[in-house]
């Protein structure tokens, strides 16, 4: 009787502590311009994406058009510009590409804002080729290892495109069902919350795939803008988090996101039983 009396005196005082409160979000928020800009020092034409910001989970966000665009060097300028067919994106001239030892600029224009960053470039670094194993499960094949997510040295992202289109019984597939690029990050950092990240759904493939696989060079800027993504993304979720915030920009008045450049280096494996 005593224990019983006990607990429904210390629900009481918990329940006593509660208070209510109503909280309001923002309706839109504080910037206008969200940037996702990398250029790399391959020869093509480089695709800067510029969007206007969300206020809801899983909304798609609306492209930022009519923009002026332009990138810099000491020796350079080039004019982007938008696609008419992908608004929003603004391309450099085909035969672009970005050198070591420049410093390049971003301006970006419309009405009477005006938003600039600046970026330099790492070169890029062969590297071990990826592993994959199979899945006794279903005979397919996935991404086992492609780089230490730790490092004490240069950070990288890793871009992984895989193409089956060809392989015989996924021609007729669409894209979404023959084709997966994978993202992979070594950062000079190690998180908690990454090494408690949520689980990552494996993306599996046949035998005769074709596995694009490119590293690319991150100063420690871009390296620290990538972990607090991830930190706000990936990483969350998990048994341990962190309190939600801005992520680190080096785009100028208020604008979001961040104006990267990076050596590219490339290799092609063809997956075999």
């Amino acid at each position: 009787m005593r224990k019983i009396l006990h607990n429904i005196i210390l629900t009481i005082m918990i329940s006593g502590c509660v208070k209510e409160t109503v909280w309001t979000p923002p309706d839109s928020p504080q910037t206008n311009l969200v940037v996702d800009a990398i250029i790399t020092d391959e020869v093509k034409s480089h695709k800067i994406y510029l969007t206007t910001p969300v206020s809801q989970l899983n909304q798609s966000p609306k492209p930022y058009t009519g923009a002026s665009v332009l990138i810099s060097n000491e020796d350079s300028t080039w004019q982007l510009t938008e696609n008419p067919a992908d608004p929003g994106c603004y391309q450099t001239p085909s035969w672009f590409s970005a050198k070591l030892q420049k410093n390049y600029s971003l301006v970006i224009a419309r009405n009477d804002q005006v938003y600039t960053a600046k970026a330099t470039m790492l070169p890029s670094k062969p590297f071990p080729e990826l592993k994959y194993l199979k899945n006794d499960g279903n005979n397919l094949y996935y991404v086992d290892w492609v780089a230490n997510a730790f490092t004490t040295g240069e950070a990288a992202m890793w871009e992984l495109l895989i193409d089956w289109s060809l392989v015989p019984g996924y021609e007729q597939l669409d894209s979404l069902h023959n084709h997966a690029r994978l993202l992979f990050y070594t950062l000079p950092t190690l998180d908690v919350s990454e090494v408690f990240a949520p689980r990552m759904e494996t993306t599996f493939f046949p035998a005769g795939a074709n596995i694009t696989e490119r590293r690319y060079s991150l100063t420690p800027a871009h390296a620290e803008f990538i972990r607090e993504a991830l930190l706000e993304t990936n990483w969350t979720g998990g048994l341990f988090t962190v309190a939600p915030a801005n992520v680190t920009t080096n785009m100028s008045n208020g604008a979001l996101g961040f104006f990267g450049a990076c050596g590219v280096y490339e290799l092609s494996i063809i997956v075999t039983r």
